[in-house]
């Protein structure tokens, strides 16, 4: 996993903030792979239930985690809820690293 430990944390504390307690954060993509070099931030958000506001959530996630770092990197944000049909992009998501 290629993010630091302080990265991590921000990404957690965020998406609890803004998804609640109960949402699971994982990492997947480029930066899940230790072997692999640079690339975006690829976070995948489980939630319970419905939310309709989902997608603005999402960028809002991607927002607070800059702020919080400081960093200006990409970050790329998958939210899946329960009425979100399991799609390609999800399931590589659910194959990530739980954060």
């Amino acid at each position: 996993m290629r993010i630091t430990q302080r990265q991590r944390t921000a990404i957690v504390e965020a998406t609890r903030e803004i998804f609640g307690d109960q949402s699971t954060v994982r990492l997947f993509g480029s930066r899940a792979d230790d072997t692999a070099r640079g690339g975006d931030i690829d976070l995948f958000v489980q939630i319970r239930g419905v939310d309709t506001k989902r997608q603005e959530k999402s960028r809002k996630l991607s927002a607070r985690i800059c702020a919080k770092l400081g960093d200006i990197f990409p970050i790329d944000v998958v939210v899946k809820d329960d009425a979100t049909s399991g799609e390609l992009i999800h399931r590589e998501g659910m194959g990530g690293i739980l954060l």
